[in-house]
């Protein structure tokens, strides 16, 4: 019988040294399998005589039983190790607050955001919005909007021109909205009024310039329009957007080759505050856009006789208004793609514009 109590010691060590349930496994196979070391006793019960099968017989189901039990009871203890492991690796502190739904976490662009609020204005007063390609031909980008030949803004330090074409016409990166104004009045009949957000390109840069900017501006063209309309949309468009009961505004005498006569206007703010300017109060000026009324010759280039109808039409950049009203010190910023940036200046997905809503509220 010593050769099975040393086989018992051996497979209770190997039970007892196991120390994860694929390592006992390894021994309930080497032990109890088809062709384990106790399966392989078992089968010699066969060739014994009867006396040998009493005795020898039932020392190897002894033997069997002990061995199978052990391995139950390491396996069952494994298990729960096992368990008991992964429940403090993967442990939850339900006090931790609840993740935000992305919806929650993502941010729209101020300028995306300053582009609703300024059509939720235009909107309610009848405008339309409209827009056109941001590689421009020469005529539209100039010619047809009255800038003579040798104007400065037709240099390479100002524009960005393409290289010349199969006909040597170079095309530019448009240098404002403004050609846009030219193909709505060669494919609409007036009235017109139209509102044209969208991206221009000039080479310039600083923290309050940049080669890729946005503008929007707007046209009114139909046979009674005066400097009288243009005044008020404009003073309605201010209180509105910088939501405010009342502005102050002043026309300077300017010059636009589009426009004729053209102005630039000042808006009474107080910059006291540092980078956020109040509108509607305080002894401060600041320019904000430009317009006027639209010049002949421009409404000739669309088509459109100027002794029956006339027009006036404003910009102004969105990028500048944007910083002025949610007070951003640095344009460079709004194209830097920086999230901590987007975190802070950028508004709730859900945070629609409207007028009887608050435009930001």
């Amino acid at each position: 019988m010593s050769d099975l109590q040393a086989l018992k010691e051996k497979l209770l060590t190997e039970v007892t040294g196991a120390d994860d349930e694929a390592a006992i496994e390894a021994v309930r196979v080497n032990a109890l399998g088809k062709k384990g070391s106790i399966s392989e006793l078992l089968k010699t019960l066969g060739t014994m005589s009867p006396e040998e099968r009493q005795t020898r017989g039932a020392a190897i189901n002894a033997l069997k039983t002990d061995v199978f039990d052990a391995i139950t009871a390491r396996k069952s203890a494994l298990k729960d190790a096992a368990i008991a492991q992964r429940l403090a690796r993967e442990t939850v502190d339900i006090s931790l607050p609840v993740r935000s739904s992305p919806a929650e976490r993502g941010r729209i662009h101020p300028i995306s955001q300053i582009i609703d609020e300024i059509t939720a204005i235009f909107a309610d007063m009848g405008f339309s919005i409209a827009e056109g390609p941001d590689i421009e031909t020469d005529y539209y980008n100039f010619t047809a909007l009255n800038f003579p030949e040798g104007h400065p803004a037709r240099e390479m330090h100002d524009t960005f021109f393409f290289n010349p074409d199969e006909n040597g016409e170079r095309k530019v990166l448009r240098t404002h909205t403004s050609p846009v104004q030219v193909r709505t009045m060669e494919a609409q009949k007036p009235p017109i009024r139209i509102i044209i957000p969208g991206k221009t390109y000039r080479q310039d840069s600083d923290a309050t310039h940049s080669p890729m900017f946005h503008q929007v501006e707007g046209l009114v063209v139909d046979t009674k329009s005066n400097v009288a309309n243009m005044r008020w949309i404009l003073e309605e468009f201010c209180k509105a957007f910088f939501e405010v009961d009342d502005v102050t505004m002043r026309f300077r005498p300017s010059f636009f080759p589009f426009t004729e006569p053209s102005f630039e206007v000042d808006i009474q703010c107080d910059r006291s505050s540092g980078p956020i300017v109040k509108f509607g109060e305080g002894t401060d000026w600041m320019e904000i856009l430009g317009c006027g009324m639209v010049h002949p010759n421009v409404l000739r280039a669309g088509g459109l006789d100027p002794d029956v109808y006339q027009g006036f039409a404003w910009g102004m950049g969105l990028d500048r208004i944007a910083m002025l009203k949610y007070g951003m010190p640095d344009l460079r910023n709004f194209f830097d793609a920086d999230v901590r940036w987007m975190s802070h200046y950028g508004f709730r997905p859900l945070d629609m514009p409207t007028l009887f809503g608050g435009l930001s509220a």
